[in-house]
């Protein structure tokens, strides 16, 4: 088993490692087809998802960000007792709005306290809603924010607008931490990657970067190349992986170019490609 250690940073007062583990590629949303989140559905039983997270945990790569989701709870569970390891849940609840929402936020919360989470933050379906451009606001983020600290979790906002870093800062909003998505192909961003760029760095609080590799349409070494480039040590990157190899190969690339080393990473073996050698 590795002895290496994943570089950590800190968000509101929680140690956290800069990768943190994505759950696309587990819970079977591809951004690509209705069969391949079919695919992955079928594939990710419980079982393999342990066996998945349980090489995250070998680099110390101790938190993972998900939706509500009982079956990644339970894969969850069976790696600690594997691994004797505890793991840092970000979830991401989804919900209504109004008094015949159902879900309720009040449901939602409980549900992510009662999964042990140490961190909730509205998904992006909530928090954009809630965008208020004409007045620069975040409509209702106070009630909701209080809701989560009263359940004992630390709140942060999960967006795909680039306003919502910029609106929570300029209202002091009691959040810590932003979910920003963030690649070098520009795909499901709003504005161009510059500037998500520099909205990033301007930030107040640490910002975990989601889709690194577009969903797959980036070379692992491109995407994450780019993104580890460009953010500030503070901040993070959520990377969804589907098979122990691909969690592996990921970490070790992250781990070479946050270190300035040409990754040296077994390259793929094509017919094409035998001229090259």
């Amino acid at each position: 088993m590795t002895q290496v250690r994943f570089p950590r940073t800190v968000v509101g007062g929680v140690s956290l490692p800069r990768l943190i583990i994505g759950t696309n590629w587990m819970l079977g949303y591809s951004h690509t087809s209705q069969a391949k989140d079919r695919f992955i559905r079928e594939y990710q039983t419980r079982e393999r998802i342990a066996a998945l997270l349980e090489v995250f945990l070998e680099y110390g790569i101790d938190a993972v960000m998900s939706p509500l989701s009982e079956h990644l709870e339970q894969s969850i569970r069976d790696s600690e007792q594997r691994t004797g390891k505890h793991l840092i849940r970000i979830y991401t609840p989804s919900f209504g709005f109004g008094p015949q929402a159902d879900p309720s936020a009040e449901q939602a919360f409980d549900q992510c306290a009662e999964f042990g989470a140490t961190f909730c933050m509205p998904h992006q379906c909530v928090t954009d809603a809630l965008v208020d451009r004409r007045s620069g606001t975040i409509r209702d983020l106070a009630t909701y924010t209080a809701m989560i600290r009263e359940r004992g979790m630390i709140p942060g906002l999960s967006t795909h607008t680039p306003e919502t870093v910029v609106y929570a800062d300029k209202m002091n909003a009691d959040v810590e931490t932003y979910i920003q998505i963030y690649n070098s192909a520009g795909f499901l961003m709003q504005v161009e990657a510059d500037w998500v760029m520099r909205i990033i760095q301007e930030a107040r609080k640490p910002v975990m970067t989601i889709k690194p590799l577009a969903a797959g349409k980036l070379l692992p070494v491109a995407g994450l190349a780019f993104v580890w480039s460009t953010i500030r040590a503070c901040d993070m990157v959520t990377v969804g992986t589907t098979t122990p190899d691909e969690a592996r190969e990921c970490i070790e690339l992250s781990l070479d170019l946050l270190s300035q080393r040409i990754p040296q990473n077994t390259l793929q073996e094509t017919r094409s490609k035998q001229s090259l050698k």
